[in-house]
């Protein structure tokens, strides 16, 4: 069943929250950043935003930041884009609706020109400085700032709760990282207070890495072994008061992560909300291949199947999957397919696909199609799908890719990284770019 909000029917987390005022989540404002040009993702961001691009079958990626605000009571939400938009403005409007009685909205503000300035969005922090006129108009007394590229499930009114509590004047979410993830990350120095006193981008050096690491009485405070090494890494969530997040733009730095946070920590209280969750950043190909197909496992890390926290997204009111004698191990079947006697092993198979008979299809994305042409393809043209007796390993099939029959993707034997006409290799994982064409007996 596909979910999308309507009016104020959304399930409410059954935690109490004594200590957050109820009126606080309508006192904040969400706003997702959407408007990067996704270069780590290309080629799934050639012709979509980063955001817009699909995960897990039905969902896109920008389903996530926004279904966590829904599910934590958050009703006031901006998506900030700039780049390959059409896609990712379509799927917003079509998927998050209100009632004309209700205040809530999910609205997109694209890069604009303006008699203020003509620039595209320079950073994070750039993008929600060009567009503070419209987030100060109502009179919200907080800001959340989350990235959309972010797979994991949070209850924001914990971290609302926390900055309140502590008087924070802003609050980033942090995530307990191994010293092998720490040079991905910038990494955050609190005491059991939670207050940061210090931040380091992507550190190497083991000195800084003695001093950075998370302290015992921090590690027991959390409920983890105090014996662990553990760094706190940056989640790129922030949660700002109003005067401070004005205070803080009134200069030309671009980046919140890179520039706005390590300048606040000298002179502000900035408070650590330290996060256990899942959470995953899918801004690579490997992350999202990896993430996608872990969504297999017999029991996942993240799952879609949480029925107090749903992901909503757009209904398309799709017939159910058509299976016709295939074998299935470990996969993910969305709405609308049609697969015949094929055999798939570890896959997330896409709304609207078609695999055809003898297919093999193992550790693959197929991401679908956006329409059915069954009984209207032209004799000369390839149909959308999976041709016959096709063999597919570690692969993205992106939408609406007419794959011939009798083709083998594989990247075995080929370096990591790859262009090519039809296809892309990018950390060791073949991707067919939206609308690619294979011919018949191909071999990759």
């Amino acid at each position: 069943m596909q979910h999308q909000p309507q009016g104020d029917s959304l399930p409410k987390n059954p935690r109490a929250f004594g200590a957050l005022p109820p009126d606080t989540t309508q006192q904040t404002l969400a706003i997702v950043m959407g408007g990067g040009a996704g270069t780590r993702l290309f080629p799934l961001t050639k012709d979509r935003a980063k955001p817009a691009v699909p995960l897990g079958g039905k969902y896109r990626i920008v389903d996530i930041p926004i279904s966590n605000c829904l599910n934590s009571g958050l009703r006031s939400i901006y998506v900030l884009t700039q780049f390959n938009t059409m896609s990712l403005h379509r799927h917003i409007q079509a998927s998050y609706k209100f009632d004309n009685f209700s205040r809530s909205f999910v609205d997109i503000l694209a890069a604009q020109q303006t008699p203020a300035g003509s620039q595209w969005y320079q950073g994070t922090a750039d993008a929600v400085r060009q567009n503070m006129r419209y987030f100060l108009e109502p009179p919200f007394d907080y800001y959340l700032v989350l990235s959309g590229d972010q797979l994991y499930r949070m209850d924001f009114r914990e971290i609302l709760q926390q900055h309140i509590e502590l008087g924070a004047d802003i609050t980033l979410a942090t995530k307990p990282v191994a010293r092998r993830y720490v040079s991905e990350f910038g990494i955050m120095q609190s005491g059991a207070d939670r207050r940061i006193t210090r931040f380091v981008e992507k550190p190497t050096d083991e000195a800084i890495l003695q001093e950075m690491k998370m302290s015992r009485e921090l590690l027991g405070a959390i409920g983890s072994n105090e014996d662990e090494e553990l760094f706190q890494a940056s989640m790129g969530i922030y949660v700002f008061n109003r005067e401070v997040l004005i205070q803080s733009l009134q200069n030309d730095l671009f980046d919140f992560g890179k520039h706005i946070i390590p300048l606040s920590i000298k002179d502000r209280h900035v408070s650590a909300f330290i996060f256990k969750g899942y959470w995953e950043d899918i801004g690579t190909i490997r992350a999202f291949y990896e993430a996608n197909l872990d969504l297999t496992d017999v029991v996942p890390e993240y799952s879609f199947f949480e029925p107090e926290s749903p992901i909503y997204t757009h209904p398309r009111f799709l017939p159910g999957s058509k299976i016709n004698g295939a074998t299935l191990r470990q996969a993910i079947i969305s709405d609308g397919c049609i697969i015949s006697d094929a055999h798939l092993e570890r896959c997330v198979v896409g709304i609207r696909s078609v695999i055809q008979s003898g297919a093999t299809i193992r550790n693959s994305i197929v991401m679908g199609a956006d329409y059915f042409e069954l009984g209207q393809t032209d004799s000369s043209q390839l149909p959308i799908g999976i041709g016959r007796n096709c063999v597919i390993d570690r692969a993205i099939i992106d939408k609406n890719a007419r794959i011939a029959d009798g083709v083998v993707i594989t990247p075995e034997g080929k370096p990591p990284n790859l262009d090519a006409d039809n296809y892309f290799i990018r950390d060791g994982i073949v991707v067919i770019p939206k609308n690619a064409v294979v011919p018949a007996g191909f071999w990759i």
